[in-house]
């Protein structure tokens, strides 16, 4: 059920809860030109895929474990690595380099010595072809009838032309966080997305499912979009509540694309 935040007009029967016809609905998107895209977690299903490639690795390596715990606490130490570089603790790397550091922990903390460079490597590289959600591609084909497209995402250059690349995503150019030498939140990061295409920050819809995300997006005077994707957090998962400074909500990619 897709629900515009207040001040937002919608009316479909059925598809929106909110009031007003929609003539309102579609005049209230009118200035949107861009619409930039949290990659992991948003678009593609991280969990199942790097789950998946540690199996398929750990496996020919001789190692049996549980590879979705694994996968989540690989995880779980992104937001922390990527807090060193927005504090200044330590200087910018791409998230390649990242995520090299944190599976040397996760490496360590599960006993996986078995796993060699190459392995290692390969793990590292399966960020580049994680599956896309169902709704992604279809959604991201509708609204690029009307819209640009653009990731916005703590992926590096490299990394985010391969994922999309693989997933069949319609970009029209690729944002990293690498072109600001920093990570979201930071500022930094969101004013990529109106400073090269040359639009005001009002006219970029940032869509992310996670709330601190779109917090971030709003600070920096992007319009923000929230699509709950419960399965990230593993298949009993639930979904964050969205923030309260948000300007619409929607299941999936292909009710956004109806929405606005």
């Amino acid at each position: 059920m897709a629900v515009p935040a207040a001040g937002l007009q919608g009316g479909e029967p059925g598809g929106v809860r909110a009031t007003g016809t929609m003539t309102d609905r579609a005049e209230a998107w009118l200035d949107i030109e861009i619409i930039a895209f949290d990659m992991f977690g948003t678009l593609v299903d991280w969990r199942s895929s790097i789950s998946a490639a540690l199996a398929r690795v750990g496996e020919r390596a001789g190692l049996t474990a549980d590879w979705a715990a694994i996968a989540d606490s690989w995880r779980s130490r992104y937001q922390p690595a990527l807090g060193k570089v927005i504090r200044g603790e330590r200087s910018y790397q791409p998230l390649d380099v990242l995520h090299a550091g944190t599976l040397e922990e996760v490496v360590a903390e599960f006993g996986l010595d078995r796993l060699g460079a190459a392995d290692r490597d390969e793990l590292v590289h399966a960020w580049y072809e994680l599956a896309p959600w169902p709704d992604a591609v279809p959604g991201l084909t509708a609204l690029h009838e009307r819209y640009k497209l653009a990731p916005l995402s703590n992926g590096g250059v490299g990394l985010l032309a391969r994922l999309a690349r693989t997933a069949g995503f319609p970009f029209d150019c690729i944002l990293s966080a690498e072109l600001a030498g920093t990570y979201k939140p930071d500022p930094r990061v969101y004013r990529l997305a109106p400073d090269y295409f040359s639009v005001r920050p009002d006219q970029v819809l940032m869509v992310a499912c996670h709330p601190s995300d779109l917090d971030g997006a709003k600070r920096a005077g992007l319009r923000t979009g929230y699509v709950p994707r419960p399965l990230e957090w593993g298949p009993a998962g639930s979904a964050p509540p969205p923030p309260g400074t948000v300007d619409l909500v929607a299941d999936d990619m292909n009710e956004l694309a109806r929405l606005i």
